[in-house]
């Protein structure tokens, strides 16, 4: 990462609150991140990211999650059950289209591994086809490298751009990658946390905390006066809180993720897949059998939420932008040599700088 500073290095501050201490989806306590990042010969450049909710059996002591869905170009395993239940019973895994597969069966036996009386798991796994950069066909990705991820799931910093499930997606023509940003609300709001963490693999007009960089850079989606330019592709967030929420407000929360991605500039393509999963922490609303009482923060007071979900998750893509490294590998489709530059720092912050920004 020689070289790549985070959004906040450059000047950029979306949004009016302060992130928390590692302004990472890990300033939610207990939340762990694992990740794996393939570089395999010429040609694959893939990965894994792990999100685990918390320290205990994410089986037995389930999180109440929430699902929305802005665009449905995707394979996101488990999300019929995951929006009927209103909850999560394994970690989310993050990987490339065709790797989908591959990870429900490794997320289920390291789950079946964990839980003996276990008959049922229904396994969470999101993807965005990195196959402009990874020879996707290849099918990289194997069981090891799942569990791999979730081994490696820990606290603390978060890597970004070009890392695990981001390793070979782009971003607005840029390479795009892993980003990461939280939020704290003030006492008198609750307090509560709130982190977004995106797989950044999709495209549109870039925009940089209201400044329009990708017209400035020249780079945006229709440029050419094309059907399909740099707005192809996905995106995967995830946001955690540990506000004490029911599913209904999370799945509310998961859609203000689109409002985040909607100021980055996000065309919401026809073959973009936009999917939003939020999920709470706090003891008071997991789901354990027997339990009968479970707490809910009251709907008057989720607007404050809604903000912090949105500027998380603009801040998380811009990381992602900035932090990625370039990184050459192979079309998956056509078998060519393909690049993915990442956005240049020196010009990025020359665009800042006319618009007043600096760090």
């Amino acid at each position: 990462m020689t070289g790549r500073v985070r959004a906040r290095d450059l000047g950029l501050a979306p949004g009016i609150f302060r992130p928390g201490p590692l302004n990472a989806i890990t300033d939610v306590a207990g939340l762990r991140v694992g990740q794996v990042t393939l570089h395999d010969g010429e040609a694959t450049r893939t990965g894994v990211t792990a999100i685990i909710p918390h320290a205990g059996n994410p089986f037995t002591d389930r999180v109440p999650a929430g699902l929305s869905v802005m665009n449905g170009y995707g394979k996101l395993a488990g999300a019929t059950q995951l929006a009927e239940l209103g909850e999560l019973e394994t970690p989310i895994v993050l990987t490339n289209t065709l790797a989908v597969g591959r990870a429900v069966e490794a997320l289920v036996d390291w789950t079946l591994a964990r839980n003996p009386d276990a008959v049922s798991v229904n396994a969470v796994v999101g993807e965005t086809n990195d196959g402009r950069l990874n020879d996707i066909r290849a099918r990289g990705v194997t069981a090891a490298h799942i569990h791999g991820a979730l081994d490696a799931a820990a606290d603390g910093p978060v890597d970004e751009g070009s890392v695990g499930a981001g390793t070979g997606t782009m971003a607005f023509g840029f390479k795009g990658g892993i980003g990461t940003s939280s939020r704290v609300l003030p006492a008198a709001l609750g307090g509560w946390t709130i982190g977004a963490l995106v797989q950044a693999n999709y495209g549109g007009v870039l925009m940089m905390d209201g400044i329009p960089v990708g017209r400035e850079l020249g780079k945006w989606y229709l440029k050419e006066h094309t059907d399909r330019g740099d707005a192809d592709g996905s995106v995967m967030v995830v946001i955690a809180t540990d506000a004490p929420l029911s599913d209904r407000n999370l799945t509310r929360l998961a859609a203000r993720a689109m409002a985040g991605l909607a100021r980055t500039g996000a065309a919401f393509s026809d073959g973009s897949g936009d999917y939003a999963i939020a999920f709470a922490t706090h003891a008071g609303v997991r789901r354990r059998a027997h339990q009968a009482i479970i707490a809910d923060w009251p709907n008057d007071r989720m607007s404050p939420l809604f903000v912090a979900a949105a500027e998380a998750v603009e801040e998380a893509v811009l990381n992602a932008l900035t932090m990625a490294t370039t990184i050459i590998g192979r079309d998956g489709r056509t078998g060519r040599r393909a690049t993915g530059e990442a956005i240049d720092l020196e010009a990025l912050r020359a665009v800042l700088a006319r618009h007043g920004r600096r760090a």
